[in-house]
């Protein structure tokens, strides 16, 4: 987030007459630390909010844990801090009522299902590597996601850092990622599922969706980071089909490496925020019969 940006931001939520100080603390991993000290309950100063950004900026995701008592208009006053905030889009089904009366900023993830309606989407499969709805042609800068009820086992999400993906790169790699743009499938979500409207293909050049560069300069840290969105459908313009597919399974395995990796154990209240130009995220499975719900509000681009 720029200066202005940052300011506009602020400007925009209440805040708070002294700055406010916390405690980041390394994962210790290639990405991630936990904010502690910090009461997200009440409104910022605006030196605090720099501080968190300048702390985001650097470790990527940030986790603020005990945060049980979190109202959902608590969850969408600390992410307006950041940023202009989406509205979850409309579906083609209609989610429980308890969901659709919720403010528009919140989108519920959850695989419970009552009174025969889906409180959330994203069920209890797998969601594979991915940044979020890099199909379009401005995506979403950052999610910030609250676990109210989590399963006693799996569901489990991983981040990846691409900023440090790019810079271990080997050198005929990079050059072909700063070269090329890759075009990103808007026919399926995270978890594989074909979305209304779209045809299924299996041939990549047919994909439908943004273009985006593989290597992308961030204008907040000036570092460029690899930009992949999901593995599935992207196609390399410009290149042979065959071409295209052996640039990006070479770029998918060397990203996708442990080493560039963090895994977050949700806790009940754990609040996670990841930057989603500069991340890659999935999550493991989990029991369809434990109950999984969470919270989470996005910040534009």
């Amino acid at each position: 987030m720029t200066a202005s940006s940052l300011a506009t931001a602020v400007a925009s939520v209440p805040i708070a007459a002294e700055p406010q100080a916390f405690e980041v603390k390394p994962t210790g991993a290639a990405l991630g630390a936990d904010i502690v000290g910090l009461d997200l309950r009440q409104p910022l100063h605006p030196a605090t909010v720099h501080a968190l950004q300048q702390a985001w900026n650097r470790h990527l995701v940030l986790r603020f844990r005990g945060q049980q008592q979190l109202t959902v208009q608590d969850h969408i006053r600390f992410s307006a801090y950041f940023g202009q905030l989406d509205q979850r889009p409309i579906g083609a089904q209609p989610l429980h009522g308890s969901t659709e009366a919720l403010p528009r900023e919140i989108v519920v993830i959850s695989n419970v299902v009552q009174d025969g309606k889906a409180l959330g989407g994203l069920g209890d499969g797998e969601s594979v590597w991915h940044a979020d709805m890099t199909y379009q042609p401005v995506p979403p800068k950052a999610a910030l996601l609250l676990a109210r009820e989590i399963p006693a086992e799996g569901g489990n999400t991983y981040f990846a850092n691409m900023y440090a993906a790019f810079d271990a790169l080997p050198p005929d790699l990079k050059a072909q990622a700063v070269q090329h743009a890759c075009v990103h499938d808007a026919s399926r979500n995270s978890a594989g599922q074909l979305r209304l409207g779209f045809k299924d293909s299996t041939d990549p050049r047919e994909t439908v969706g943004a273009v985006h560069p593989l290597a992308r300069l961030n204008p907040d840290t000036g570092k460029y980071s690899l930009y992949l969105g999901r593995r599935r459908g992207a196609y390399v313009r410009g290149l042979a089909l065959s071409e295209s597919e052996a640039l990006l399974n070479a770029l998918w395995a060397h990203a996708t490496q442990p080493q560039f990796a963090w895994a977050q154990q949700w806790q009940v209240g754990d609040l996670v925020a990841w930057d989603n130009r500069v991340t890659l995220h999935r999550r493991d499975a989990f029991d369809p019969s434990a109950r999984r719900y969470m919270q989470r509000t996005q910040v534009s681009e």
